[in-house]
C-alpha cells in the first residue's frame, strides 16, 4: 500500500486528477489546494463551477489550517462519528474560493478509511472527494457502476483492491447553525 500512497501523492501534487475509494463511494480527486485541478474536475463532471465540492482531511486536529471558525459543538460531535459524517463549517481559509459554497461554507469530511488517510497524511494537504459521475447521473454504488466516460478522463485509477471500504451511500451531511446548533441536511 504504501508504495500506491506515494505514486498517488506524486500524481496528486503535480495537479493530476485520480479515481480513488473512499469511506463512502469512490471519488473523483485533486489536491483541494489546487485550483487548476479543481477546473479539471468541473470539466470532467460537467458540473457548475458555483457548486461546491466536499474535501477530506485525516484527522479532526487540521481543521484549524481550513476552517476559520470551529464551531464549539464540532469538537464534541467529531470524536464520536460513527460513519462516515460531512460537516459544513460556517467559514473556510487557505483553500481556492471554487471549493468554497456561495455562502462561504465549506464542507469537510475527516475519514476514517485507512488508504485515504494515508494518502492525505502523505500529500499533506486535504484532497477534493466528489462522486464519480456526470453532475445529475446517479452516484456510482461500486467502481463497476463508473462509466467508461468518466474512467477515461481520469489521469489515474486507483487499484480496486485498496477499497476496503463496505458503505456504498453517500455520507451524513450536518451544517453547523452557530457554535451549539447543528441541523442534519442527509441521514
Amino acid at each position: 500500500m504504501e508504495q500506491e500512497i506515494e505514486k498517488c501523492a506524486e500524481l496528486l501534487r503535480a495537479g493530476k486528477v485520480l479515481l480513488y475509494p473512499t469511506d463512502t463511494v469512490w471519488g473523483i480527486g485533486c489536491d483541494a489546494t489546487n485550483e487548476e485541478a479543481l477546473m479539471k474536475i468541473y470539466q470532467i463532471k460537467q458540473r457548475n463551477e458555483k457548486k461546491s465540492m466536499i474535501i477530506l482531511l485525516d484527522a479532526a486536529e487540521r481543521l484549524p489550517m481550513y476552517v476559520d471558525k470551529i464551531p464549539m459543538i464540532a469538537w464534541d460531535l467529531i470524536p464520536h462519528v460513527s460513519r462516515p459524517t460531512t460537516f459544513i463549517y460556517p467559514t473556510a481559509k487557505n483553500l481556492p474560493d471554487k471549493l468554497a459554497h456561495a455562502d462561504g461554507t465549506i464542507a469537510i469530511r475527516i475519514v476514517q478509511q485507512e488508504f485515504c488517510q494515508k494518502l492525505i497524511r502523505a500529500l499533506g494537504h486535504p484532497i477534493v472527494s466528489t462522486s464519480a459521475n456526470v453532475a445529475g447521473e446517479p452516484t456510482p454504488q461500486t467502481f463497476h457502476d463508473i462509466s467508461p466516460a468518466i474512467l477515461d478522463q481520469m489521469d489515474y485509477v486507483v487499484p480496486q483492491e485498496f477499497d476496503t471500504s463496505f458503505n456504498a451511500n453517500p455520507s451524513r451531511l450536518i451544517k453547523f447553525l452557530d457554535d451549539y446548533n447543528f441541523t442534519v441536511l442527509r441521514d
